[in-house]
């Protein structure tokens, strides 16, 4: 998000571990001639003693459905204790997947993954018989057994025949292992198939506001923060019932370059930095760290600014800085699971390029990039910068058009040798995808795979509606958002949530501070 105009003119341009098994299913309806109705692929993703992940895709090769159920029975005992990507349940050994809301339709050719966690003993045994919508699918060969953590009892001999008579309605008894408790205090996140879980299981969600301050004041010379960051002001933020307060950094000013004064760069900067981390930690909120503002000098489509400086928003971070930045940043917090670190502000690669393919490669692979004087540093460069620390932190990579762009991010999204990453997409009313419409096609596929967190959302007409539209949404979808932004400026000029830090709401802050004190439990 761009900022007020004392700081830079505000929205100018804003807008697992390898699969160890895995099998094939295909199956024909009753009278079909030759076309199967469906292929499966189920996989065991992660395996330890007692407990697994598994995915389930299934295509449909058929006619569109308009809802769809599939069913299996699991042959060694296993139990579902939570899932994904659909409506799971369990009857004895009798599992069903129902489609949720908002992925119900299932077109020809169109694919749905589903994910769970689950329980075995013995032996961890691959379902053998599909059925879609009581359509029986047949298995063409047998599953390669898991090469993860072997079991500690001696395996069982696995059933020589599938179920006979798999389910054709969804069981109604749930699973019976309750579910896990959430930790107390600031989480440790991991991703876990599309949901942020903590170290005990549990499913969070990151549901708070973002404090604009630490990427604009240092560099413009007046301070590090916009306004007090002593704990009174973080516990207003936890008195609106936050649970996460996303924090905006400037690469120059952490590194201690020399256009940045010497009070607000280097060490200053950064304990600075560490010191507001732990004043949210310690009212229990998780913090995201992120960077905002970078070195390079872009005067193309859409600039912010003709400054080689981190003075406003560019289109992509930078090869010379960046990585570095990431670097420092992720050896400061890796000892810390608690802390998230959010790669990029809000990429515009689209607005240098002609054309998509060219933008999401520079966005993924960096480099020399259509329309960008300086060399860029991709995604992928810096997950690699922050996993080469040893940091196993949960990562949130951006989308493109300031973030509000998610379309092909699946396709080009990095590799995490820690399979540990999230992605982050920002909405105002103002911006291209901000209808229902856009977030059904373009946020759901993405969701249905990966945790999504809606970074910044905001509006500038000192009213809720537009962002009320958009939490329901992510509460329908139990997906993860921030309000922007906890500074104490005029909400006529931007989203500004608050007129005091003392958590006095504006008309547009009054919105979500309600919400998230009626989500609070």
């Amino acid at each position: 998000m761009r900022h007020p105009p004392r700081l830079t003119a505000l929205l100018a341009g804003a807008a697992v571990m390898a699969a160890s098994t895995a099998l094939a299913v295909v199956g024909t309806a009753t009278g079909a001639a030759a076309a199967p109705v469906c292929t499966v692929e189920y996989s065991v993703t992660n395996q330890w003693t007692g407990g697994f992940q598994g995915a389930v895709t299934v295509t449909n090769n058929s006619t569109a459905l308009n809802g769809w159920s599939l069913g299996f029975s699991f042959p060694a005992g296993q139990q579902v204790s939570q899932g994904w990507g659909g409506k799971w349940s369990q009857s004895g050994t009798a599992v069903t997947v129902a489609h949720e809301s908002w992925n119900a339709r299932l077109d020809a050719g169109a694919k749905v993954t589903t994910g769970f966690i689950a329980s075995w003993t013995g032996a961890n045994t691959a379902p053998t018989a599909f059925t879609l919508g009581g359509a029986a699918c047949t298995t063409d060969g047998p599953a390669t057994p898991p090469t993860g953590t072997p079991p500690t009892d001696p395996p069982t001999t696995p059933p020589t025949t599938p179920p006979t008579d798999p389910p054709t309605t969804p069981p109604t008894t749930p699973p019976t292992l309750p579910p896990p408790t959430p930790a107390a205090g600031a989480p440790e996140l991991t991703v876990t198939g599309n949901k942020f879980t903590d170290q005990n299981g549990a499913v969070r969600r990151l549901l708070g506001v973002n404090r604009s301050g630490g990427e604009f004041m240092c560099v413009q010379g007046h301070g590090i923060w916009d306004g007090p960051a002593d704990d009174a002001s973080v516990k207003a933020i936890a008195d609106w019932k936050a649970n996460t307060v996303r924090i905006p950094l400037n690469e120059e000013c952490w590194l201690g370059l020399d256009n940045v004064k010497p009070e607000y760069r280097g060490a200053n900067y950064i304990d600075a930095v560490k010191d507001l981390v732990t004043k949210v930690l310690a009212h229990g909120m998780t913090p995201v760290v992120e960077l905002h503002w970078t070195h390079g000098q872009y005067t193309g489509n859409s600039s912010g600014c003709a400054d080689v400086h981190a003075t406003c928003q560019k289109p992509m971070p930078n090869a010379r800085y960046t990585p570095a930045f990431w670097t420092s940043v992720a050896n400061t917090f890796k000892n810390d699971k608690r802390v998230v670190l959010d790669l990029f502000n809000e990429p515009y690669p689209d607005r240098a390029t002609s054309t998509a393919t060219q933008a999401w490669t520079c966005w993924r692979d960096g480099g020399t990039c259509p329309g960008i004087g300086y060399e860029v540093a991709g995604m992928q460069d810096l997950v690699d910068a922050v996993r080469a620390t040893g940091a196993k932190n949960l990562v949130l990579v951006p989308g493109i058009a300031y973030s509000n762009d998610l379309s092909q991010w699946l396709t080009y999204r990095p590799t995490d040798p820690a399979q540990n990453l999230g992605a982050a997409w920002h909405v105002y009313n103002f911006n291209t995808c901000s209808t229902e419409t856009c977030w059904n096609d373009t946020l759901a596929p993405v969701a249905a795979q990966v945790p999504l967190l809606a970074g910044e959302i905001g509006e500038n007409t000192c009213g809720h509606a537009f962002i009320d539209r958009v939490m329901k949404w992510f509460d329908d979808r139990g997906l993860s958002y921030l309000g922007w932004t906890w500074n104490t400026w005029n909400c006529n000029s931007g989203p500004a949530l608050i007129t005091s830090y003392d958590g006095t709401p504006t008309a547009f802050g009054v919105g979500l501070r309600d919400h998230l004190r009626a989500l609070a439990p």
